[in-house]
């Protein structure tokens, strides 16, 4: 790998492992596993907490354990799947699915800014990442 891609892609992390700390230390905003969960279930809910679980390559107790308080804050409604009652679906809530829009936004813009401060090249990434997904959409 390219030495300047390599340091890029390290700041990168890194911008993001300061960003979820800060969503960490204030406890009234989510964090960003909470926002990562909320718009991956947004994108297949409904679902099984299995199939959220591999979803996020988490095992199944750690995605329980996530869905408890977005579940006690209204943020996701968890029911028996009627076609296997060993069996939970989960789906978000209107006030789960603004929570993700709302949430995601401000993490959106303060790594836009932190990674165009750190030299990164954002809007060619941005362009170049948004080509890509036409390119794969296509075939």
């Amino acid at each position: 790998m390219d030495e300047g891609l390599a340091d890029l892609l390290h700041r990168v992390v890194m911008l993001l492992g300061e960003a979820a700390r800060r969503r960490i230390d204030d406890r009234d905003s989510l964090t960003y596993s909470q926002i990562r969960l909320l718009g991956t279930l947004e994108e297949i809910e409904p679902a099984t907490q299995h199939r959220l679980a591999q979803a996020l390559s988490v095992s199944d107790p750690a995605i329980s354990r996530a869905l408890r308080p977005l579940e006690t804050n209204g943020l996701v409604h968890i029911t028996i799947d009627p076609d296997h009652a060993r069996r939970r679906l989960v789906r978000l809530t209107d006030a789960g699915r603004k929570a993700f829009h709302t949430a995601g936004k401000p993490l959106y813009d303060e790594l836009r800014t932190e990674l165009a401060a750190a030299g990164f090249p954002y809007e060619r990434y941005l362009k170049d990442t948004l080509r890509l997904a036409e390119l794969l959409e296509s075939d």
